[in-house]
């Protein structure tokens, strides 16, 4: 599809121009000192410390797959340089830096419309197959090609953040430490009650009750956990809306229960919207399904960064929020009563022992 081959184009000019990045030149001195640091990380040893082990791919086992470390009797390739926080850098490293960044924000930008490209391309193939559904090879790689592109993303973020923007109370690059849970939902409602009025033409969108300790804080992404309230906040206003008509007087409110436990954070949404059938269930996971009769037009420049789509009709805010939920370690899960209305629970690892679920 058209699409698809813009975004594969894309991946290729960010590779080459990374890949054709020139390297700096470092002062013999310099050299020398790095040299040294990593013989004495291959010995797994640092302040008399033992390195951590590298962790084998859980997912290549057997006689096919056999580490180097195994083969040679020598650590793995590491990618990384243990050195002491004084040492003194040359200039041509500031400067190689410098250019490495301002190389990662250009493709950081080149790459915001993906979501929504790749989403258009997924229309024009339903379309040439004249076909409702993606079948479940589609939609597994679209699993692990969105759940690459945030951990992609992550890293740029995070090391675009660290270089170039103002160091902020409580984060670290884009991490913040302190993350205030009350305060992401409450703007979160906010949000998503504005997009439903203009979309519903209402005077005033269903309530939000929200449940939540004032001082509930932890370590997160803020901007993951805003997408995930606001699509799923989204999906619950518009099927209360639905369900009980825009003319309604009254609509009952949808409740907003935020609970802390030793190793989740768990929110909990629970709206009055008159439930999913239970064979539709599993088709709300996958992408571009949409209880919309019409799927609007994609416009590739809105909402760029974060694919907030007007009000619905795209069908990525659960899979999408699903991805960013399990990608430290959470997970995301729907439990409907057809007739009366539906529970989302969404569930934050708060422990920092998870790793990136790479598939």
């Amino acid at each position: 599809m058209p699409s698809i081959q813009k975004v594969r184009n894309w991946y290729a000019q960010s590779f080459e121009e990374l890949t054709e990045l020139p390297h700096p030149r470092i002062p013999n001195e310099l050299r020398e000192l790095l040299i040294n640091a990593q013989r004495k990380n291959s010995n797994g040893e640092r302040n008399g410390k033992m390195l951590l082990q590298n962790t084998e791919n859980p997912s290549l086992v057997g006689e096919d797959y056999r580490p180097i470390a195994r083969r040679n009797n020598v650590n793995s390739r590491r990618y990384f340089v243990l050195l002491d926080d004084n040492i003194k850098w040359s200039p041509e490293i500031y400067q190689y830096n410098k250019h490495f960044t301002k190389c990662l924000s250009i493709i950081k930008r080149r790459h915001d419309p993906v979501v929504t490209t790749v989403a258009q391309g997924i229309n024009e193939y339903k379309h040439s197959r004249q076909r409702m559904q993606i079948d479940s090879s589609i939609q597994s790689f679209l699993d692990r090609f969105y759940m690459s592109r945030i951990g992609i993303r992550m890293l740029i973020g995070q090391h675009i953040a660290l270089n170039e923007e103002p160091s902020r109370g409580n984060y670290v690059g884009i991490i913040c430490t302190k993350t205030n849970v009350r305060e992401l939902a409450q703007e979160a409602i906010e949000n998503a009650r504005f997009i439903c009025e203009d979309y519903y033409g209402l005077f005033d969108a269903p309530k939000v009750q929200l449940i939540c300790k004032p001082d509930l804080n932890f370590m997160y992404v803020p901007g993951h956990l805003s997408h995930m309230l606001f699509e799923t906040l989204k999906n619950s206003l518009r099927a209360v809306v639905e369900t009980h008509g825009s003319e309604a007087e009254r609509f009952p409110p949808v409740k907003l229960i935020i609970a802390e436990g030793k190793e989740d954070i768990t929110i909990k949404i629970s709206d009055e919207g008159g439930g999913i059938p239970r064979s539709a269930i599993p088709l709300v996971w996958t992408y571009m399904y949409t209880t919309v009769q019409s799927t609007p037009s994609l416009d590739p420049d809105f909402s760029k960064s974060d694919f907030k789509a007007p009000m619905a009709g795209f069908g990525y805010g659960l899979p999408l929020s699903r991805l960013y939920a399990r990608y430290f370690g959470g997970d995301l899960k729907l439990i409907s009563m057809e007739g009366y209305g539906t529970d989302v629970y969404l569930h934050l690892n708060r422990l920092s022992s998870t790793s990136e679920p790479l598939q």
